[in-house]
């Protein structure tokens, strides 16, 4: 175990995990809701540190992010719990397992050396929430960083500002982050998805790379209200070259309602384009006309992507940055294309 990083004694022994937005207070010999973070005598411990549920080298597309590094794999690793236990979980069998003490303990050390090994560009906190995993992320981005490897997160994006910044300033440059929907949701209750919001926001004021992923489920998310709710938000707090991911629904887990119907998701990709939105790809459909990057001004193809491989890529770079090459616009990518880079898992 490591002694957590960010805590807040009450009192009488009870502990405030600083780590998410959920702000746990956790009494001696109890634990927070995601099972990681314990109170051992009036000090808050990662208890789930080093613990690992799944480790692979995994194609950046998949993640998604299509503006970041395109065509890199990235170590891929997650441990065990949630922070929100979502019924439509796809990964349930990782977050609605909590750590054990007969969980392996994976030093970072061992996961850079695979890392090398493997020949991967980066590193992913995915599979599960990584903010439960705080402690081991940190340790790991500052060692992985100064090796030269690039470090992303998968996140519902419920950190405490504490915690955000501290993995910005350790290299963290990379969120995808999932906005779960809007107010007034009949699940997860309690969530404020405006937090979400405005800790993308300050992704992007500190100079990080932010992608938005909307899965749009059946009976939950999906309702034009919501919709409407999800595409302003993003415009006002992020503005319009942030891409979005309009993602599929399929049936997971406790959550039974059909497939989220193709022409909902064409309509959301339709709304957000006319309000101003430059960059939104419809995912879970393996279409490449959708998962495609256009020029937001002259609307060349520039990025074709298939199998979460880029197979054309068309863009110019001048001074470390990216440019369509037939109108000179600027298009919002970082890190550098990995050409050549073929198979789908290493």
């Amino acid at each position: 175990m490591r002694v957590a990083r960010i805590q807040t004694g009450l009192g009488n022994g009870v502990v405030e995990c600083g780590v998410c937005e959920r702000r746990c207070r956790i009494k001696p010999g109890g634990s927070g809701i995601c099972g990681n973070y314990v109170n051992v005598d009036g000090k808050l411990y990662h208890f789930g540190y080093g613990r690992l549920s799944a480790v692979e080298s995994r194609p950046i597309e998949i993640k998604p992010l299509f503006h970041y590094w395109p065509n890199s794999t990235a170590l891929t690793f997650s441990n065990w719990g949630c922070n929100f236990y979502c019924p439509w979980c796809q990964n349930y069998h990782l977050s609605f397992r909590r750590p054990s003490e007969s969980d392996e303990v994976v030093p970072p050390e061992r996961l850079v050396e695979l890392a090398r090994a493997r020949g991967d560009e980066g590193f992913s906190a995915s599979f599960n929430e990584p903010t439960t995993n705080f402690d081991y992320v940190a340790d790991l981005a500052e060692l992985a960083v100064k090796e030269g490897f690039y470090f992303m997160m998968v996140t519902n994006g419920y950190l405490t500002r504490a915690a955000l910044k501290l993995l910005l300033d350790l290299g963290v440059d990379g969120w995808s982050i999932d906005l779960k929907g809007c107010p007034g949701m009949r699940v997860l209750r309690g969530v404020d998805h405006e937090k979400v919001l405005k800790n993308a926001r300050l992704v992007i004021e500190e100079g990080g790379h932010v992608e938005i992923v909307y899965l749009v489920v059946t009976g939950v998310n999906d309702s034009e209200e919501c919709i409407d709710w999800v595409l302003s938000r993003h415009l006002d707090v992020l503005g319009p070259s942030v891409p979005l991911h309009v993602n599929r629904y399929f049936p997971a887990y406790a959550w039974r309602e059909p497939p989220t119907p193709l022409e909902k998701l064409l309509g959301v990709k339709r709304k957000a384009e006319r309000l101003g939105l430059e960059y939104v790809y419809v995912g879970n459909l393996h279409d490449p006309e959708l998962e495609t990057t256009y020029c937001s001004k002259c609307r060349r193809p520039l990025i074709r992507r298939e199998g979460y491989r880029v197979t054309y890529f068309k863009l110019s770079r001048e001074n470390g940055k990216y440019k369509c090459p037939y109108c000179g616009h600027e298009i919002p990518i970082r890190g550098s294309y990995v050409p050549g880079k073929t198979l789908l898992w290493l």
